[in-house]
């Protein structure tokens, strides 16, 4: 069982012990620093509240609204929801900060708590500070029974949301309209199957959907890769669609399957979607460093230019704001479109997609395969207390100093055939391994090769 406690937010297990796991005193306490936090800056704050639909979300989202309510925070809750939506949320009530109650892409024993400030975005790494030092001193006033709290509700999020995508001059509704594509959507038994079905029925589409329940109790690991997408997979086959579309459980990733039943896989969602925007928007793309060199390759496609950040939302985001980037994104399956909101959005993913399909009359087996070929492998080494990750990293650093480094998030291994990158996770106690190169072969062996260098230093 785990808990983390981080810059930007809080993430663990539910049950278990005060500390070790995300109980409710560690729910109080986080929530807390949040609320004084924005306290320091507005007298009553607003704040703006969603989850998913894993089974633990609505005993924390209300703990974490009860707590708000005893700081003397205004709250809008959504209710079930997605992370996206509530972002939009946010700057819609001008409120001055958000919490979004979901695991992303972790199984159904965990939940998180993520917080936004007054625009919508995630927290900044000073903010993240703060609150963690508030949670140290407990320097906590509450509100006595006249100062509370109140809570309200908005119905109409989802659909706001939606109609602010479908109002973006480059989704072309009428011509998807008019092609009356037929999709498979994985709901994964969460919010994608009250917020992926209004977006279709208003794009003329034909849909059908699998683990559409929102019981959080996920039919599958939640992650959208390829081991997990099978049933998916088969789906687009037996109705003939012309589109699989897979959502995490809070909506912010996409993957998508062609229509021959073939993931394209998560990296492939923000190339395709920079490939479409980049010739009418023009500008410059941003993703991390962990993320494929084909938007690299596509931005030089279009005579733009590509910025890499380090890996996290707001490290995109603030490399997209510095560059003057409107499409940016994470290999992740998350898009980023600046004159939408700065947050990775599945819907946004999808309306994109489906205009790239109506405008090149194109199959997206297709689309993809004018796209270079590259694979990312992904690989993890479980982090103990006995590791040292920084003398770690140190010591790779002189193994590979031949090559080209880069050491912006961890370390990046620059070879001629291919790249691997270690960074400590955010999210889980392991340092993430990353690898890509012309063929899945290729890049497991990079991987391989670098894994073994660290462990060979790990127990030496």
């Amino acid at each position: 069982m785990t808990l983390i406690k981080s810059i930007s937010g809080i993430r663990g297990t539910i049950g278990g012990r005060y500390a070790d796991n995300l109980t409710p005193l560690d729910i109080v306490e986080c929530v807390s620093g949040y609320a004084f936090m924005l306290k320091q800056e507005t007298k009553i704050p607003t704040v703006v509240t969603g989850r998913d639909a894993r089974i633990s979300g609505a005993m924390v989202s209300q703990i974490a609204i009860n707590t708000l309510i005893s700081c003397g925070v205004n709250v809008i809750d959504l209710g079930l929801s997605t992370t996206p939506t509530v972002e939009m949320a946010v700057t819609h009530h001008n409120a001055q900060g958000g919490i979004i109650f979901t695991a992303s892409h972790n199984p159904k024993q965990w939940n998180a708590l993520k917080f936004l400030n007054g625009t919508g975005e995630f927290i900044s790494a000073a903010q993240g500070e703060s609150i963690l030092e508030s949670i140290k001193t407990k320097d906590w006033e509450y509100s006595d029974v006249d100062s509370l709290g109140t809570v309200s509700e908005d119905p109409d999020a989802v659909d706001r949301h939606i109609d602010a995508i479908l109002s973006l001059p480059y989704i072309e509704v009428n011509a998807i309209k008019a092609k009356n594509y037929s999709v498979v959507v994985d709901c994964i038994n969460s919010t994608g199957a009250m917020s992926i079905p209004p977006l279709l029925d208003k794009l003329n589409c034909k849909y059908s959907l699998i683990n559409s329940d929102m019981t959080g109790d996920f039919a599958h690991n939640p992650e959208p890769l390829a081991k997990n997408l099978i049933d998916l997979c088969n789906s687009v086959k037996t109705y003939r669609a012309d589109l699989g579309i897979a959502v995490d459980p809070d909506v912010d990733r996409l993957a998508l399957i062609d229509e021959k039943g073939q993931l394209i896989g998560e990296e492939y969602t923000l190339v395709l979607a920079a490939d479409y925007l980049l010739p009418i928007i023009g500008g410059t793309t941003v993703s991390n460093l962990s993320s494929t060199r084909a938007l690299a390759d596509i931005a030089s496609k279009h005579n733009t230019t590509y910025h890499a950040s380090a890996v996290g939302e707001v490290n995109v985001v603030n490399t997209m704001k510095a560059n003057g980037a409107n499409i940016g994104g994470e290999g992740n399956g998350g898009v980023i479109l600046g004159d939408l909101h700065y947050g990775r959005d599945s819907l946004a993913g999808i309306a994109i997609t489906l205009s790239k399909l109506a405008t090149s009359g194109e199959s997206l087996s297709s689309i993809r395969a004018s796209y270079p070929d590259y694979t990312i492998i992904k690989n993890k080494i479980q982090l103990t207390p006995e590791i040292d990750i920084d003398k770690l990293i140190q010591s790779l650093e002189q193994e590979y100093a031949d090559e080209s480094l880069n050491k912006v998030d961890g370390l990046k291994i620059n070879f001629k055939q291919g790249w691997v990158h270690l960074r400590k996770s955010n999210t889980e106690p392991i340092i993430r391994v990353y690898a890509e190169s012309s063929s899945s072969e290729a890049a497991e062996s990079l991987a391989s090769k670098v894994m073994k260098s660290a462990d060979r230093i790990i127990n030496s």
